[in-house]
């Protein structure tokens, strides 16, 4: 007898642990509330490392496609002092893979394959130790039960306050994000200012960094720490006004530099907020959480990697459970080693946040120093 199992949410997480599962044979309900896989813009592009979101792919048998799929030469990263003097500059090797980029949105078709995801399908609520399993709710009023519920749908999950009251905090920096379209005919002087892969500026508790994802297109970055109300006075979808207050934030930075500001086509606020590093919960029968929906933390590249290995790894768990009654244990060992691991993580991306963003940006550089030796 198999189990009903259902994953929400079809980020990075969710995808890679039905993907495992539909490798080995298993069901699983993939649950979405986006009406389609492009209802939203996918974001920018992914570092999948070797030890945690390749070693995820491989489990889901899709390392080599990954491979084909990827940009190796986009780990290159250039460092520049805010008057755009070159601090730092690393070109990978021919056959480094250690780290390679993949866009959002490739890597998302890439693990959706054959998986057939219930588009549309918002769950408002699961409710636990109901006398059939887990009931879960769904925005239209509807109603299902499963036998295991997995929580993959982001920060912002509705399926934590099942097993934890904790809600994400603000860190107090905050990201506005832009792009730029066909970059090495448009703006070539840009393209050549970025590299193949990322550039970034360091300044007094701000930062910019531009990083190429495929087909020419350039995702933009400024990092500043400011209170969470510091765009009352703004209208956001005012390009040009979001525009006017960022040049002046960066005032006196590079020219080059800010022009990565003036070539933008709109702006996106982003706030960064984290749930307490090393969150745990008592363990609920029947429901359990993957990836930002477990251990939100600062976008410093951790997130998706270990999202996508959390969901290989809770994948083959149910998979070597030898019966129907070894399920629940099985998930309680796997968030043992889950939240050992994402805590370390979530140390390491809060100290990293308060280097990269801070009075001194000395700090960054030396936090890139010891990450990534020149």
């Amino acid at each position: 007898m198999r189990h009903r199992i259902a994953v929400v949410g079809s980020g990075p997480a969710g995808l890679t642990f039905a993907r495992v599962l539909h490798r080995h044979g298993y069901p699983v309900a993939v649950l979405e509330r986006d009406p389609a896989p492009d209802a939203r813009p996918p974001g920018g592009t992914l570092d999948l490392h070797a030890g945690l979101g390749q070693l995820a792919l491989d489990k889901a048998g899709l390392l080599a496609e990954f491979q084909a799929l990827s940009r190796p030469e986009g780990q290159a990263m250039r460092i520049l002092d805010a008057d755009g003097t070159v601090l730092r500059e690393w070109r990978p090797r021919p056959d480094d893979r250690a780290n390679p980029e993949i866009d959002r949105g490739q890597l998302r078709d890439l693990l959706l394959g054959p998986l057939d995801v219930q588009w549309g399908r918002g769950v408002t609520q699961v409710v636990p130790g109901t006398r059939d399993g887990v009931q879960v709710h769904f925005a239209d009023g509807r109603q299902e039960t499963f036998d295991l519920v997995v929580g993959a749908d982001g920060g912002w999950s509705r399926i934590r306050p099942a097993v934890s009251s904790a809600t994400p905090h603000y860190t107090g920096v905050t990201s506005v994000e832009t792009s730029l379209d066909d970059v090495d005919a448009r703006h070539p002087d840009l393209a050549r200012l970025i590299g193949d892969g990322s550039v970034a500026v360091y300044g007094v508790n701000r930062s910019l960094v531009a990083q190429r994802n495929s087909s020419g297109h350039v995702k933009v970055y400024a990092k500043f720490r400011a209170p969470l109300d510091w765009h009352t006075h703004l209208d956001l979808a005012d390009v040009e006004a979001v525009r006017s207050s960022l040049l002046a934030l960066f005032d006196g930075w590079a020219a080059p530099v800010l022009e990565l500001f003036r070539h933008g086509t709109a702006f996106v606020h982003r706030p960064f907020y984290v749930l307490p590093v090393s969150h745990t919960w008592t363990h609920v029968f029947g429901v359990t959480l993957l990836g930002d929906a477990a251990h939100l933390m600062p976008p410093l590249g951790a997130g998706a990697n270990l999202a996508m290995l959390e969901g290989a790894e809770l994948a083959e768990a149910i998979v070597a459970a030898p019966g129907p009654g070894d399920l629940d244990e099985a998930v309680r060992a796997f968030e043992e080693r889950m939240w050992a691991r994402a805590g370390r993580w979530a140390k390491i991306t809060t100290a990293g946040l308060e280097r990269l963003v801070s009075t001194d940006p000395a700090e960054a550089l030396a936090l890139f120093d010891q990450v990534q030796p020149s």
